[in-house]
């Protein structure tokens, strides 16, 4: 079994600023890339940020500039940083990971529970 748990989203002000968290725990062998993605209410998922096992990035447009994803890889941990929040940006957050159970397999897609992010004034 492989777990995602999420932490830190809640209210904030446009303008504002959050950190989110994720970890990952149970049977990894190797996690090939993290990441987040978001749900607005009536809209698809859509990606936000990824970082790779060798430590490239890929941002939506939308929050490049604005938002920074890093990893603690002893912690099979990801972050996401996100400053000068917008009311577009309100939506629930998704932790993402391809994780490998052992070194022969291939890699599977898990996700968190999710956590709300609302900017609002």
């Amino acid at each position: 079994q492989v777990h995602l748990v999420e932490s830190g989203g809640g209210l904030v002000q446009p303008g504002g600023s959050l950190r989110l968290s994720c970890a990952a725990s149970g049977s990894i062998f190797s996690i090939d890339a993290m990441g987040w993605y978001r749900q607005a209410q009536g809209k698809q998922r859509e990606l936000v940020a990824l970082i790779f096992s060798g430590g490239s990035t890929n941002y939506a447009d939308s929050v490049k500039d604005r938002f920074t994803i890093s990893e603690d890889n002893a912690k099979n941990t990801v972050y996401l940083q996100m400053n000068s929040l917008k009311s577009e940006d309100t939506a629930v957050y998704y932790c993402n990971a391809l994780i490998r159970r052992t070194s022969g397999a291939l890699p599977s897609n898990y996700w968190g529970q999710g956590t709300q992010v609302t900017v609002s004034s």
